[in-house]
């Protein structure tokens, strides 16, 4: 009886072993969605010439830090393919006064459409996609300009000192991207990724919707960016 049950434990440590080490998709199969914060190298040349030329200060960032998330699912009956959805936002600020004024300028970017990659299937146990996003994306910044303390009882009157302009493009993005996704548990990815926005069409609009002539072609949301992420789901590469 002894030697029946020793038999059995064995095979069934045997069993068990195979079922583990088996693979039991021949492509990658599951999908999830999460967090994805960005950083996008943003061109700041057009808006930093325009202060230099009044001897304001420039804007020294290097890019701007964005929050988002997305997430995708392969569809299945075309192995190594998935699709998904994506969005982020971010915005930087600049501040400065001088004998005549205060001024701040925030200076935002945002975006967001459909996800379509391909992981590639000669690299095992965590997938390396190429893909792209097709979408819209945006950039808008808002100029302040204040000379006094704001009284509510005169804010419709032309010597309130309310001071706004607000100008924003929205154009079409297509953003081809290279993701790894690193399963660290079969519920759980960790990404690193890094992609280029380009954009297209589109018109400059100011304040309520009215036009602003001039604007120089090289402010845009263009740019190279990187992504980091985590998401939740079924992942099996």
């Amino acid at each position: 009886m002894k030697n029946i049950l020793a038999i059995l434990i064995v095979a069934s440590a045997a069993h068990i072993s195979f079922a583990q080490s088996q693979k039991f998709f021949d492509a990658p199969f599951g999908g999830g969605g999460g967090f994805t914060p960005s950083f996008y190298f943003t061109n700041f040349d057009a808006i930093n010439s325009k202060l230099a030329e009044n001897n304001f200060p420039e804007f020294t960032n290097k890019g701007i830090l964005t929050t988002g998330g997305g997430g995708y699912i392969y569809i299945g009956f075309i192995k190594y393919l998935r699709i998904g959805g994506m969005g982020f936002g971010g915005m930087v600020s600049n501040s400065f006064s001088n004998s005549v004024a205060d001024y701040q300028i925030d200076y935002s970017i945002g975006g967001g459409g459909v996800t379509l990659e391909y992981t590639l299937p000669f690299i095992k146990d965590f997938g390396v996609s190429l893909g792209t996003t097709i979408g819209a994306s945006s950039l808008t910044m808002e100029i302040f300009q204040n000379t006094q303390t704001f009284n509510w009882n005169d804010i419709f009157l032309p010597s309130s000192g309310n001071n706004l302009l607000r100008i924003s493009k929205t154009s079409w993005m297509l953003s081809p991207t290279l993701n790894i996704d690193y399963p660290i548990y079969r519920f759980i990815a960790l990404r690193l990724g890094a992609g280029y926005n380009f954009t297209f069409g589109g018109e400059w609009k100011s304040n309520n919707n009215q036009t602003i002539r001039n604007v120089p072609d090289n402010l845009n949301s263009k740019s190279f960016f990187i992504q980091l992420g985590i998401f939740g789901g079924f992942f099996s590469f």
